[in-house]
């Protein structure tokens, strides 16, 4: 962990020894009674955290939070479900390079099963974000929606100064070549075996000018990461 992160209602509390932060504090930082430490609040401030005391089964911590954390970065991905190993691969890959928000949808050659795999049903989703987020040094969280379909998703960023979907197969123009602006970028990327023919109808409709990452076909984390990657060039 680079950061210890603390949801707000956790502040104050007894923090047990079985908990993995307890665990990282005392066993991997090895910090002892009045050391310091770098943490957070997700979603909020940032700073050092102290150890007042070691229990047999708790630690008692203060804070001092006093750094705001910048805005994440304002790029909006939608991707389109994959397998949830995939999925947990670009919710905490994502997450570590600052985008504002990830949106999962429903694609015509993705499995509808991948919508209400244990990922999504159980919350586990959360817990790769908050993975990319300590990563990140930072405490600032994207939003995530999954198993919404790709024209909410759409729809959803029509007010997004650039729309770009990667594409493989009709696509004239690498990424680095488009104007990418900067308010506000909207990156679409298919599931594992790309976009039908409608989704690239849908995408133009929708304003989504198609770009390519190479000739070679990459995974789709790894899609994820490079293209987001251009964009903060």
């Amino acid at each position: 962990m680079n950061i210890v992160l603390f949801e707000s209602d956790e502040i104050g509390q007894p923090l047990v020894l079985s908990d993995e932060r307890a665990k990282h504090i005392l066993g991997v930082l090895g910090r002892q009674k009045s050391d310091t430490f770098d943490a957070g609040v997700i979603d909020g401030k940032r700073g050092k955290a102290t150890v007042d005391s070691i229990g047999t089964e708790s630690i008692s911590l203060s804070f001092d939070l006093q750094h705001e954390e910048p805005s994440l970065y304002p790029i909006d991905l939608i991707v389109g479900l994959s397998r949830p190993q995939t999925n947990r691969k670009i919710l905490q890959e994502a997450t570590s390079m600052g985008v504002r928000s990830l949106s999962f949808v429903t694609t015509e050659r993705g499995e509808a099963s991948y919508a209400t795999s244990k990922l999504w049903t159980t919350r586990e989703w959360r817990r790769h974000v908050v993975a990319g987020v300590v990563q990140a040094f930072t405490t600032r969280m994207p939003q995530v929606s999954f198993g919404i379909s790709l024209k909410v998703a759409l729809e959803a960023k029509a007010n997004a100064e650039v729309k770009i979907a990667l594409d493989n197969y009709e696509a004239d123009l690498t990424l680095s070549e488009v104007d990418r602006g900067s308010d506000s970028i909207a990156l679409a990327l298919g599931s594992e075996r790309g976009w039908s023919g409608a989704e690239r109808e849908m995408l133009r409709e929708h304003h989504f000018q198609l770009a390519h990452l190479g000739p070679r076909p990459l995974r789709t984390e790894t899609a994820v990461v490079a293209g987001i990657a251009v964009l903060l060039r």
